[in-house]
């Protein structure tokens, strides 16, 4: 099936970016905070996530947007985020790209029979009343993404009901 032959009502939900993640070093997060303030973004949320992530988490808001960047500091070691800092030679940066969704269950369905690679088992709770899951960077053997996606299911969606 070519894109061509997909109606929006097939496809899982995708409305906007919710937020760009970007990994910051242990023991930076409050600096980097400061920094993006000094910019005039806003702290909306800060919330220490344990399970897998083990990461404690900032959101700040881009002016009046429903954008927004999340800072990641690994709470350890074992946390995936501090595994790709390693990775990265000891450097934050990009961790993902939050992409906003109306039904996580639907997306997931959706991308999951579609050949997508998908790194949760499904959908789980994410930060702030959220439920969320993640698609792999090389989820596509003919065009992997080479980003990390999480798609987000806010319950506190103002769009859903459009």
């Amino acid at each position: 099936m070519t894109l061509d032959n997909f109606e929006p009502e097939q496809l899982p939900g995708f409305q906007f970016i919710d937020h760009v993640a970007i990994a910051v070093l242990q023991g930076t997060l409050d600096a980097q905070v400061n920094a993006y303030r000094r910019m005039g973004f806003r702290e909306l949320h800060r919330e220490e996530v344990l399970g897998n992530d083990q990461v404690r988490e900032v959101l700040l808001q881009i002016g009046k947007s429903q954008n927004l960047i999340q800072l990641l500091e690994p709470l350890n070691d074992s946390s995936p985020v501090q595994k790709m800092i390693d990775r990265q030679n000891g450097k934050g940066g990009l961790a993902h790209v939050g992409l906003r969704v109306k039904s996580a269950q639907e997306a997931y369905q959706y991308l999951s029979e579609n050949g997508f690679r998908l790194i949760d088992a499904g959908p789980r709770p994410g930060s702030r009343g959220t439920t969320i899951f993640f698609v792999h960077p090389k989820s596509r053997d003919d065009h992997p993404f080479g980003v990390l996606y999480e798609i987000v299911e806010d319950p506190n969606d103002k769009l859903k009901e459009d």
